[in-house]
């Protein structure tokens, strides 16, 4: 069976990412893969474990502190129960929303829009 196994984000600065993601959006650390050698750190994160759904990765390459993120990246989807709660509750932990919850327009399905620490866009949707 094919399936989406993970989606990489270069980040600039691999602590205040994990930080963002583990206690911002409440992901957990699922594995770390450090090449010194190569100059590259890997730290995959998720809800669940990678055999049953698909995870992010986040790459830090060494020296490296800024990406361009580029016009064809949209942003990464995150279901969540309550959309105004986790807003709150985002903001309440420091985090960046960009957009509040609202229906989207056309329907009444919830979603908001919060932003990591290198600028990359997760949206919310209440599920």
């Amino acid at each position: 069976m094919n399936r989406i196994l993970h989606t990489m984000l270069r980040v600039s600065n691999l602590e205040k990412s994990i930080e963002f993601y583990t206690k911002i959006l409440g992901m957990d650390v699922l594995r770390n893969f450090d090449r010194p050698d190569q100059g590259f750190s890997l730290t995959f994160l998720g809800y669940a474990k990678e055999s049953e759904t698909c995870v992010l990765e986040l790459t830090y390459n060494y020296g490296v502190n800024k990406y361009e993120l580029g016009n064809a990246f949209g942003h990464i989807a995150i279901g969540v129960d309550d959309c105004y709660a986790a807003c709150n509750q985002i903001k309440a932990l420091g985090g960046n929303i960009v957009h509040e919850a609202a229906p989207l327009a056309g329907s009444d399905e919830i979603i908001a829009f919060v932003e990591d620490p290198d600028g990359y866009k997760i949206e919310l949707i209440a599920r």
